[in-house]
């Protein structure tokens, strides 16, 4: 039932395929361009500036992270040689020489100090120029107002204080508790300048049309990147750090009146507003988000631009618009003609290759040369191998190239070990007819005879092995496996006798000799599949199986001297024939290259099997078929 209900597909031509439906295609496209240019447009614009803020807002919040994250680290990382007791506040210069390390090997650091609990601290501080001050109780000049020691206990992580100001700088710092034995003997403290940031930060800049901001404390702006010349006009007012009214920015002063725009779901999910603030006849785009964790106060990054820029986005993509239709109308016009171009030669293919699929070589024509390079390299591939699988059907049946394809070519051609029935012929006295014929008749005998039976072991399904001087060796139950391979054997020997018996009258009209004929036939187990080395392979069958068959063969000559035909058969292989009736047990015998005997029955060629399998009745020679254990 599972195998009818095949699922049944569509088919179409190929030329109307490619001309019509990719045609159609790229006409359909053109409409839903003019209909959708518009709002397409506008909806990749602002999902351009979507991926622009999440991109910028994103950068500008890494480099941030990362330059406080080397500050955390190094106060983190110094802090278990305090508890370890390996730097002491009684030896403090022991401990100068590691902070001394360990600020010359960052290039972020500023001051690092270290606090006992009676306020005395020793450090090491980085001026301006690079040059490393160790201190004890007092930061040198110009190092003043660099840090706040926050209030921490034994159990407080890196904890941020507040971004403080001096005549040198911006700083941003953290400190750590330092606990030995579970107790809190002091704090260590790392400050940052943040010039290097704000430089950092400032080149994310993308030009006049742009500004990067980084504010703090509310309206407190620490970096500007347009601090010379603003979009709206004029520049700054005040040094940074400065409240935005005090730096003059009207963009970033009227920051909290901003209206959040639709449209910027994806940004949103990510923690970044995007808003639009109106300044008399301009308006601006701001895109900004909150970073908390470096002070004592959230920070605000983001970027604006005028609302203009994207207006003049719009109208470049309209004129792309436009010109992509020109381009697509032309396109759906050479669709068409290219359709019909390629699909002529792939429509031939398809009609040559169901030929090849069921191996009718002989009525496969070759493909014509094409203009086109790849379809021209096709058609001279397509004859090529329509050769080559001519040549090789003359040397691999037919039968066995369409069960291989069919089973999956090469695992069913894996050497395996299967249960068989093996079928060997020979013909009698086939020497010294030959020595009567010449080659040329010799070779148009034996490929008439072989023809017939090719004829009876391919249409039982079997599968002709190969040809051995006048006899032929074939077998059943591979590589398509069946169980009834006893039965089609002998069926297959059966009408050999009966063919042999018409080309024996055929050849007698013509005054030609009458064949005689040995059959032996016998089931076992065999290797079976691909033998041989290299590029030199045979599917066939190797084993004792087949040893047995042709010394069968071979005794037909003591069993069946004066027969037309005779067929001699194993018990194993009459074993497996339900409701035989020509079966005449011969005996048993010894057969050369085996210890032990074999019993063997001579079948009547013209026989017809009894339909009822299964049913046991005596068989002449006074035995019974199947044969009983006793026998």
């Amino acid at each position: 039932m599972a195998l009818s209900l095949k699922r049944r597909y569509l088919k179409m031509p190929l030329t109307r395929i490619v001309s019509f439906t990719f045609g159609g295609f790229v006409a359909l496209s053109i409409a839903l361009v003019l209909f959708l240019s518009v709002k397409a447009n506008v909806r990749n614009t602002f999902s351009l500036l979507n991926d622009k803020a999440i991109l910028l807002t994103s950068s500008m919040e890494e480099r941030l992270r990362d330059h406080f994250l080397a500050v955390e680290q190094a106060v983190t990382d110094l802090r278990p040689f305090f508890e370890r007791g390996e730097i002491d506040f009684n030896d403090k210069d022991a401990g100068l020489e590691l902070m001394k390390v360990a600020v010359a090997t960052s290039s972020r650091l500023t001051v690092l100090v270290a606090t006992d609990l009676k306020g005395e601290n020793f450090g090491v501080f980085q001026a301006p120029n690079g040059r490393l001050w160790p201190f004890k109780r007092q930061l040198p000049p110009g190092g003043d107002r660099t840090y706040v020691l926050p209030d921490l206990t034994a159990a407080s992580g890196p904890t941020w204080g507040p971004i403080l100001n001096n005549d040198i700088g911006q700083f941003a710092n953290v400190s750590v508790p330092i606990v030995r034995n579970g107790r809190m003997i002091g704090t260590l403290t790392a400050a940052s300048s943040l010039d290097s940031l704000a430089e950092s930060i400032r080149s994310l800049d993308e030009g006049v049309e742009n500004t990067t901001f980084v504010m703090v404390n509310g309206d407190e702006i620490l970096v500007h990147s347009d601090r010379d010349a603003f979009q709206s006009g004029g520049k700054g007012q005040a040094p940074l750090p400065a409240s935005a009214e005090a730096f003059g920015d009207p963009v970033l002063a009227q920051l909290a009146q901003a209206d959040v725009l639709d449209g910027f779901a994806k940004a949103a999910r990510l923690g970044i507003e995007v808003s639009r603030l109106e300044l008399g006849r301009r308006d601006y785009v701001i895109m900004k988000a909150v970073v908390p964790g470096y002070s004592t106060e959230p920070w605000v990054i983001g970027q604006y631009f005028r609302g203009a820029t994207i207006s003049r986005e719009v109208e470049r993509l309209m004129g792309s618009a436009l010109v992509g239709i020109a381009a697509m109308i032309i396109a759906a016009l050479v669709a068409f003609w290219l359709g019909r171009v390629v699909a002529r030669p792939l429509k031939k293919l398809a009609e040559q290759s169901r030929a090849v699929a069921t191996l009718s070589l002989e009525n496969v024509d070759p493909l014509p040369r094409s203009r086109v390079a790849e379809l021209d390299q096709v058609a001279q591939a397509f004859n090529s191998m329509v050769v080559g699988l001519r040549a090789m059907n003359t040397y691999v049946p037919r039968s066995l190239f369409h069960k291989l394809m069919r089973l999956g070519g090469s695992q069913a051609a894996d050497a395996r070990e299967a249960r068989l029935t093996i079928l060997f012929t020979d013909i009698v006295g086939f020497t010294a007819l030959s020595e009567t014929m010449s080659a040329a008749q010799t070779a148009r005998y034996l490929n008439a005879h072989f023809a017939v039976l090719v004829a009876a072991v391919e249409d039982e399904g079997g599968t002709v092995d190969k040809f051995i001087g006048d006899g032929m060796l074939a077998f059943w139950g591979a590589p398509d496996a069946r169980s009834d391979h006893a039965e089609a054997a002998v069926r297959a020997a059966r009408r050999i006798a009966r063919d042999l018996e018409v080309f024996n009258d055929q050849a007698s009209a013509r005054g030609e000799p009458c064949v005689r004929m040995r059959i032996g036939i016998h089931t076992g187990p065999a290797v079976v599949g691909n033998v041989g080395a290299l590029d030199r392979w045979n599917y066939t069958v190797v084993g004792d199986t087949v040893n047995v068959t042709e010394r069968l063969q071979t005794l037909g000559r003591e069993l069946g001297s004066g027969d037309g035909v005779v067929i001699l058969a194993s018990a194993d292989t009459v074993a497996e024939l339900p409701g035989e009736r020509g079966a005449e047990r011969a005996g048993d015998f010894s057969l050369r290259g085996r210890s032990t005997q074999l019993e063997v029955f001579k079948l009547d060629p013209a026989a017809v099997p009894d339909t009822a399998a299964g049913t046991q009745r005596r068989v002449a020679g006074g035995g019974s078929f199947p044969p009983s254990a006793a026998e």
